[in-house]
């Protein structure tokens, strides 16, 4: 049964201001960058950030400037490696460029392998040179991680160690986001006791993931908690899709 169009609609505009809007294809450039900001800027109000590769973080904070949207960007990316003073030196770089946010991949091979410490100093040491007011997300790659018992250690892990947000994917492996993981995660961050938050990234792309997304939140952490301090979409189709909704006649 197909889903009734007011609900459409008011997943739509709730899900809107929550998206990350995503470019992280190898083949990205300035011009790609100018294309993102416009797309950002709807006509039914701004995304929450744009999350672009390093290189375009001043391109991307000078062009959004007083639009009310965030700069995001990679640390640590795709691939989780150990290299703890490279991720603290990309982190100063990017937040000396404008970014106001850095999603942070967990060094997800070493946890596998049992060597979760090297993830909780690399997570320790990213949060120690961000001012209070940059968002930290952490990466956890749920999709490698592939159980809802290590996806709930590592993201016990990441809370603990300082992660302002728990992200599921970064896109660039075979599983992104599941309801699995969310569910898991979202367990986590409401007996953590923090106020950290939440980021469906990978894969999610039509209404209907986004709904289920919103639904999973709204069922463990209370309606009204899923707000663009705690709640994002990390996509690049995503926007397309709740557009096409929104600019639907009502009778559709």
């Amino acid at each position: 049964m197909s889903m009734p169009h007011h609900t459409r609609q008011e997943i739509a505009r709730r899900a809107l201001p929550l998206v990350d809007l995503t470019n992280l294809s190898e083949t990205c450039d300035a011009g790609d960058i100018d294309a993102l900001v416009t797309r950002g800027l709807t006509a039914y109000g701004p995304v929450a950030a744009l999350c672009v590769w390093p290189e375009f973080v001043q391109q991307a904070a000078t062009r959004l400037q007083g639009k009310g949207v965030k700069v995001a960007t990679v640390v640590n990316f795709p691939h989780g490696s150990e290299l703890t003073a490279a991720a603290v030196a990309d982190t100063r770089t990017a937040l000396s460029d404008g970014a106001d946010e850095i999603d942070l991949v967990l060094p997800y091979p070493a946890f596998l392998d049992g060597r979760e410490e090297v993830g909780v100093a690399m997570i320790e040491a990213v949060r120690e040179v961000m001012p209070l007011d940059r968002c930290l997300k952490v990466i956890l790659e749920t999709g490698a991680l592939g159980n809802a018992a290590r996806i709930a250690h590592a993201s016990n892990l990441a809370l603990a160690a300082g992660a302002d947000m728990l992200k599921t994917s970064t896109g660039k492996v075979p599983i992104g986001a599941t309801p699995e993981a969310a569910t898991a995660m979202l367990h986590c961050i409401r007996q953590s006791g923090t106020r950290a938050g939440f980021k469906a990234s990978g894969g999610v792309g039509t209404i209907e993931d986004a709904g289920q997304y919103l639904q999973i939140a709204d069922s463990i952490m209370g309606e009204g908690w899923a707000q663009v301090g705690t709640f994002r979409f990390g996509a690049s189709s995503l926007l397309s899709a709740l557009l096409a909704v929104l600019e639907a006649p009502a009778h559709a």
